[in-house]
């Protein structure tokens, strides 16, 4: 099933990418004097301006063109909204490279790094603008005012919650507690809002629906679930062949994915004091760490986290199941989430 969902994927990239591109590099193109970071960034160029085979997934334009086909549309139509998404995902990562103090990305020194905060910033902060500009160009492709309307506040409110997100992952890390509740409610807001965005604003196009599009919405937001709670298992217990980080990765940076929130929640009273001192050192390496990956494994929370990604896809699943969209359409949406759920890398 994994094997072929990825192909599957892979055939909704090669179909849809070409013109997902061509709309975002004319739209990069109105950062003007900015034009050139921004292309850097998406991965377009290298400094000198020479050509690169950089860039991301993608997997919010593809979701959202998707399920615009899926519902019965033209998925051209909705390329402008497929291609807002894009650049309002990569506003967010310029701004989460600052703040995270990320020198790379995609193997490539971070604009931040490059050229400082404040420019960094900037180039952030036009790229959301060209975000929002570009969605306006929906009614164009002959979108009804009323859908474009809708369709650019879904996006608007959906990119709020991202925020929203990030601020609540950047709040943790100053606590010393979170519970398993308030840590789904921040990757369902950081990661899972755009996700949301993506099948909503395509099924609304295509339909003019809005229960239709709260349907796909709701199954991007669970997709974006498990695919984060994914990486949080990865981050962990993930095969460094596939992974590329080292097993317990993510405990030795100390990050609070759902496996540390998970163990703060589930260890003894005797074993917390370790816990966590273990925690106020500046990194997790050696004995602390075989200690802390003993703990997570006598606590079960290797399967627990697997646990709840399965638990994201299936509510993905049962997100349409009640919709008048083709079965094999379902069945596709069926085989992306058990992937999301189960991939390796």
């Amino acid at each position: 099933m994994e094997a072929n969902a990825e192909q599957q994927i892979a055939e909704l990239a090669r179909r849809f990418l070409p013109d997902v591109e061509r709309s975002l590099r004319e739209a990069v193109e109105a950062g003007g004097e900015l034009a050139p970071m921004l292309r850097y960034h998406m991965g377009w160029e290298n400094l000198e301006g020479a050509p690169t085979r950089g860039g991301g997934k993608a997997l919010r334009p593809i979701l959202c063109l998707a399920a615009c086909e899926m519902s019965g549309g033209d998925w051209r139509d909705a390329l402008p909204a497929a291609a807002a998404l894009e650049l309002i995902h990569n506003f967010s990562l310029v701004h989460d490279d600052i703040q995270d103090g990320d020198e790379t990305r995609r193997g490539t020194p971070t604009l931040w790094h490059l050229w400082g905060v404040p420019t960094a910033l900037t180039a952030g902060n036009a790229m959301r603008v060209i975000a929002d500009h570009t969605a306006g160009a929906l009614t164009a492709g002959g979108t009804t005012p009323d859908v474009a309307q809708g369709t650019i506040a879904e996006l608007t409110k959906r990119y709020l919650e991202m925020i929203e997100g990030q601020y609540l992952d950047l709040s943790f890390e100053a606590a010393e507690r979170v519970s398993v509740a308030d840590y789904l409610d921040m990757i369902g807001r950081k990661t899972g809002a755009l996700l949301e965005s993506a099948m909503h604003m395509g099924a609304l196009v295509a339909t003019g629906d809005h229960a239709t599009a709260q349907g796909f919405g709701e199954c991007g937001m669970r997709l974006g679930l498990a695919f984060q709670v994914r990486d949080d298992w990865l981050g962990v217990w993930g095969d460094p062949a596939f992974t590329g980080k080292a097993v317990g990765a993510d405990i030795r940076r100390k990050k609070k994915s759902l496996p540390a929130v998970y163990l703060f929640d589930n260890v003894s009273d005797e074993e917390r004091p370790w816990l966590e001192e273990t925690y106020r050192a500046e990194e997790i390496e050696g004995e602390r760490l075989d200690g802390v990956m003993a703990m997570l494994d006598r606590l079960g929370g290797d399967a627990y986290v697997q646990r709840i990604a399965e638990e994201q896809a299936r509510q993905a699943t049962a997100a349409v199941d009640g919709l008048n969209i083709p079965e094999e359409s379902k069945q596709l949406l069926g085989a992306v989430a058990e992937f999301f759920a189960t991939r390796d890398m």
